[in-house]
Order: structure tokens, then C-alpha cells, then sequence
């Protein structure tokens, strides 16, 4: 990880979350985040590992991975400049849940865990955006279980890589195939046919890892409503917090 810009960007047009701070509960801030760039495949974090540093993104992207069996994955949140990595260790937990990997490499303001504990526990405008924050994580990863059981792979192909474009606020992003499988827990085959169902359709160009949304409504229209759901309650979640 490379030293990045100030984290002032992040109260100016960097982490939705730490921008929701009042100025002066974000400058108490400031001295303990350090600025970093993360790339692309980077692991943050494991279930078995004290997590050292907590994430703030700005235009980066963290994928969130259920684990089983050490090897076995499946996306259950992602993390962009509207949160954070790292909320349980607010809430007492020592060991994260998940396993953190980049999905785009970008600029992130970090922070000590041990500190951010301490931070949080005496800042009550960092605990009522993180609590709401929280909620959505958890509806999210919900979701995301349901719709997993329930729904095939060409739609929940679909609802990853709107809830991707809506996160980098961009229709054209980079996934490999093999991303794509530990994130939806199937093997890269499975991946290259749905993918092509939804090209064959002309709702994206998707080679080398390379994915063009062209058709928005199309693709929303192949999703499962699991899509519509998670974005909801993110946007209604953040909308009361982020005041």
C-alpha cells in the first residue's frame, strides 16, 4: 500500500461516511487516518485474523466474503466511499466475520483498530452513523443469502453487477471470471455461460474481464427484486444517517 492524497479529500468529495461527521468530530479524526492506496486482489482481512487497520474508501471498492471450509466463498456485502471497513471491531469483536479483498484498486483513509475503538466510544455522532451504517451491512448481506438460495445465476449475475456499477458510479469496470465465481459461489463455467446469456441479450460486452453495462434497464429487468431491495434500503439507510 502507497501513501495517497490528504485525508481531508474525505470530508470533501472522498468517504460518504466520514463526510456525515461534524467538522469538528471529523478533525479529532484527521491525525489518527492515514492515507493509503489499496489494489487490486489485496487481502484486508480474514475470519481467523485480528484486524489491524479499519478502511475508509474513497474510490476504492471492497468485496466482503462469507468463507466455509477455509476456501469455499461468497460475497455477501460490498464496501464503498458511502462506508467502511471494519464496523465489528466498534461492536467488540476482535476477529472480522469476513474475508476483505479489493475489487478496485483506489485511495483509502485508514485507521489504527485499537484506536478507532477508543474513538468510538466517546464520539456519539461516529456511533449514530456507524449503527446505521450497521443496519445496512446486515440487510444487505440478508438479502444477499436469500436471493443466493433462491435465484439463478443469470439473475443474481445481474443484481452483482448493478450493485457494482451503482457502488463505482461507472457501466464500465473490470471482473475477472474468477472473481465473479468466489463472489457469487460457483465455479468460473457457470460465470462464462451466465455471462453470456446476458450479452447474447445486449445488456453488456463483458471480455477479458472487461464488463460494458449497455442496457440498464434491461439488466435490472434480468435481475431477481433482490437488486431493488438492497439498493432501498441502502439509500433510505444512508439518507437518515448521513445528515
Amino acid at each position: 500500500m502507497k501513501a495517497g492524497a490528504s485525508p481531508d479529500l474525505a470530508q470533501q468529495n472522498g468517504n460518504k461516511l466520514l463526510a456525515a461527521l461534524p467538522e469538528d468530530d471529523f478533525a479529532r479524526l484527521v491525525p489518527m487516518l492515514e492515507p493509503v492506496q489499496i489494489e487490486v486482489g489485496a487481502v484486508l482481512c480474514e475470519p481467523s485474523e485480528p484486524l489491524q487497520h479499519i478502511y475508509f474508501p474513497h474510490d476504492s471498492l471492497i468485496s466482503l466474503l462469507g468463507v466455509a471450509e477455509g476456501r469455499m466463498t461468497l460475497e455477501v456485502g460490498l464496501v464503498g466511499r458511502e462506508g467502511m471497513l471494519g464496523a465489528t471491531v466498534a461492536l467488540g469483536h476482535d476477529l472480522p466475520q469476513v474475508r476483505a479483498i479489493v475489487q478496485r484498486a483506489g485511495s483509502a483513509s485508514r485507521m489504527d483498530s485499537a484506536e478507532f475503538r477508543t474513538e468510538f466510544a466517546h464520539n456519539p455522532s461516529l456511533q449514530r452513523v456507524l449503527y446505521r451504517y450497521t443496519d445496512t451491512l446486515l440487510a444487505q448481506a440478508i438479502q444477499i443469502a436469500v436471493c443466493s438460495r433462491f435465484h439463478v445465476l443469470e439473475a443474481r449475475l445481474a443484481r452483482s453487477l448493478l450493485v457494482t456499477r451503482d457502488r463505482l458510479q461507472s457501466d464500465k469496470f473490470h471482473l475477472t471470471h474468477e472473481f465473479l465465481a468466489h463472489a457469487l459461489g460457483v465455479r468460473r463455467v457457470g460465470v462464462t455461460k451466465a455471462a453470456s446469456a446476458l450479452q447474447q441479450q445486449g445488456l453488456i460486452i463483458y471480455s477479458r474481464g472487461n464488463i460494458e453495462i449497455l442496457d440498464v434497464p434491461g439488466l435490472t429487468a434480468a435481475s431477481c427484486k433482490c437488486y431493488e431491495i438492497v439498493k432501498d434500503a441502502g439509500e433510505e439507510a444512508l439518507s437518515t444517517a448521513f445528515v
